[in-house]
């Protein structure tokens, strides 16, 4: 009897062992903003490295779309937008883990011309003039991604009007940052208004840097999401790309700690 009790609790105790290391392993899924790509593909396998339990998957695009993606349900543990906007939005729907949510980086808003500069734009003010006055044609972000929303905001303090420019062939727009940055690439506009860090990334040649009068600060908020299964894990990462080891590969891409 002694004996079948000792293989019974053996049993139990290997059950429990099995069980608690599948139990261990965590997948999160991780909405981020499309100029994040580089710098959050490198760190990912930095931290699966250091931490073979955790299994993270991306989907980056425009802030606007991943906003939309969660608000229809899209399973998402940790969210990171390129502008508060997005953000503020899933605060006041209370769709954000109290206390998770933190100013993570801030970046810059350039504008970006192919290698020949073939209008020879210089900076913003020669821009605004070419917009109003030559044939010249801009590539920037649609109304909903956080890029497009700050080169609104540029436009604006020139005192143009969008609709009117776009009317006269003289803006095309991009769904994301990465569509406005290839347009600029392949030279099929004269010119376009990007992040630094997809300027940097991309090899484009950038002409000048937005002030913040014009567009305002360019910051790139991050919280856990309260319907997150993973929340643990998910504040683990978070913490993890607040280290000092993960800001250093964010500067070499061009950004700068927020705050």
């Amino acid at each position: 009897m002694k004996r079948l009790t000792g293989v019974l609790v053996l049993t139990v105790l290997l059950l429990s062992a099995c069980g608690g290391g599948k139990s261990q392993d965590v997948e999160l899924t991780i909405f981020a903003a499309a100029s994040l790509t580089e710098t959050l593909t490198e760190l990912k396998t930095t931290y699966e490295a250091d931490h073979p339990e955790v299994t993270i998957t991306y989907n980056f695009d425009s802030s606007g779309t991943l906003l939309t993606q969660i608000r229809e349900g899209a399973g998402c543990d940790l969210f990171l937008s390129a502008a508060q906007k997005q953000m503020d939005a899933l605060e006041e729907e209370g769709a954000l883990l109290e206390g998770s949510r933190v100013d993570l980086l801030e970046n810059q808003v350039v504008l970006c011309v192919p290698g020949d500069n073939p209008k020879a734009i210089a900076d913003f003010d020669g821009l605004a003039q070419a917009l109003t006055s030559g044939d010249i044609l801009m590539a920037m972000g649609n109304s909903d991604v956080p890029v497009g929303q700050y080169t609104q905001k540029i436009l604006a303090w020139y005192g143009l009007e969008e609709e009117a420019l776009a009317a006269a062939g003289r803006i095309t727009y991009g769904s994301n940052v990465k569509e406005v940055v290839t347009q600029i690439s392949e030279g099929s506009v004269d010119c376009g208004v990007v992040y630094r860090t997809d300027a940097s990334s991309a090899g484009l040649r950038v002409m000048d840097c937005a002030a913040a009068e014009m567009c305002g600060q360019v910051i790139c908020p991050a919280a856990v999401l309260g319907a997150s299964e993973n929340s643990q894990a998910a504040q683990a990462f978070l913490d993890f790309l607040q280290s000092t080891a993960a800001m250093e590969v964010f500067e070499k891409a061009g950004f700068t700690p927020a705050g």
